[in-house]
């Protein structure tokens, strides 16, 4: 099956096969989710089959939002999807955009719709094998010093997002 994702193209928003937009670095609509609970963060290990940057720490999730598809129901969609959870509210932190090399002639330029949500306690995580390999629970400033000294063993996106955007996505709500 082909995956379409929304990328411009000439300037104009149209569906274009993912690995494509990659392949070609178009600037393409994305979603990523941080989910916290208290000053901690869920983060996943990438599994080691998915196509660009397999078995590196990325946040709670991301994804491209299928044609048409609204954000916000992107990011609860794929936080099923990826980990099994439902029930959270994703409240929209703003719009980002980056572009990075993410390995083997792949580009990500991405123009990100940021959401954070609040676990609940007890929260329950049943990682799909075939996107996640393994999840943790980390305080931001701990993810922080992590990414500082092993920056190899994360996603270039969680990289710029710390570096970048913390304040958009960790600030209280107001």
């Amino acid at each position: 099956m082909t995956t379409m994702i929304p990328a411009w193209v000439n300037g104009d928003l149209t569906p274009v096969e993912k690995l494509d937009a990659h392949k070609r670095g178009l600037r393409h609509k994305a979603v990523s989710v941080f989910v916290m609970d208290g000053n901690r963060v869920l983060i996943q290990r990438r599994a080691l089959g998915k196509y660009h940057t397999p078995g590196l720490w990325a946040n709670t999730c991301c994804t491209h939002p299928d044609w048409d598809e609204d954000a916000a129901t992107c990011a609860n969609r794929r936080l099923q999807e990826e980990l099994g959870i439902t029930g959270l509210t994703c409240e929209h932190r703003g719009q980002v955009e980056y572009r990075a090399d993410v390995g083997n002639g792949l580009i990500e330029h991405e123009v990100v719709e940021l959401f954070l949500a609040r676990a609940t306690p007890g929260l329950p995580i049943r990682a799909n094998p075939a996107e996640v390999m393994e999840t943790r629970w980390v305080a931001v400033d701990v993810l922080a010093q992590e990414v500082a000294r092993n920056p190899e063993r994360f996603t270039p996106w969680l990289r710029i997002y710390l570096a970048d955007h913390a304040d958009l996505i960790f600030a209280p709500a107001t």
